[in-house]
């Protein structure tokens, strides 16, 4: 083997699962990114990934190799970013045990992300979620407190069931565990049910992850304190929580507008006073 497979797998062995301790979702994720990477350098070079060296992938095949994930893949902008983390990480890695290729690596770990637009957070007013419900992430584990109403109706379920405490509490029609895609399947199953009878639902991302997002801002609207709502997502810092949920709702914000007004001023949401100035300022 050459040099540069001999890193990668110390890179995987030594550095992600043991020093690191990474979750599996980031490895696969890794793993991933470097399959399609040797795949396109075998390609570029004609050499079999196991005989690639260090040098064989420089940051002008990197870089060529980003844009086939962008031209000929069509992945977006964060994918790419995403898959450009994981070779950085590798490469960081290999200037340990490579100092001799230490300016190819330098050119490498200069290659800039790429700037995308990032979209506020989805989440659902209490009437989409009635009309939803009809009738973790990562490594974490979380306890979360069950209301009285959820814990009856979790135990109906399972007496429906007849399932016993072992059991999965979500299942599917095999009797197996619901895996994240299924969960993700009914989610969006219902949403486009749940559209017609709340029409708002439609222009709304819903996913498992919106259903989260909304548990906060529900916290957030009830005057629950960031600190718990952070403790309660998992988050590491009470800034990732505020600078999510307080940014992406216009009320709050309007709130807090309202409190500096000026005396003799009415408060609310800005309006403008004729349609062409609507227009204008739509562009």
């Amino acid at each position: 083997m050459s040099a540069l497979a001999p890193t990668v797998q110390a890179w995987f062995t030594e550095h992600l699962l043991t020093q690191r301790q990474a979750s599996p979702r980031t490895v696969v994720a890794y793993r991933d990114t470097l399959r399609m990477l040797l795949a396109f350098a075998q390609a570029r070079t004609g050499k079999a990934p196991s005989q690639l060296d260090v040098a064989d992938i420089d940051a002008a095949l990197i870089a060529a190799f980003l844009t086939h994930l962008e031209q000929e893949r069509h992945n977006s902008a964060r994918t790419r970013n995403a898959r450009l983390a994981a070779i950085r990480s590798l490469y960081r890695y290999a200037a340990l045990r490579h100092p001799e290729h230490a300016q190819l690596i330098q050119r490498v770990l200069a290659i800039p992300g790429k700037r995308h637009d990032r979209s506020d957070v989805s989440f659902l007013q209490p009437e989409e979620v009635d009309a939803l419900l009809c009738t973790g992430k990562g490594r974490k584990d979380r306890a979360t407190p069950l209301t009285a109403h959820t814990v009856k109706v979790l135990r109906e379920w399972m007496k429906e069931r007849a399932a016993s405490s072992a059991d999965p509490l979500f299942v599917t029609s095999r009797g197996g565990p619901l895996s994240t895609d299924a969960v993700q399947w009914l989610v969006a199953k219902y949403a486009v049910t749940a559209a017609k009878q709340c029409p708002s639902i439609a222009a709304k991302t819903v996913s498992p992850h919106a259903l989260r997002h909304t548990c906060a801002m529900n916290l957030l609207h009830s005057g629950v304190d960031v600190a718990v709502i952070a403790l309660w997502l998992g988050h590491e810092s009470t800034q990732t929580t505020s600078a999510i949920y307080l940014h992406a709702d216009m009320s709050l914000k309007e709130q807090a507008l309202a409190r500096t007004t000026p005396p003799n001023t009415r408060p609310g949401r800005y309006r403008p006073r004729d349609a062409l100035l609507a227009f204008l300022e739509g562009l």
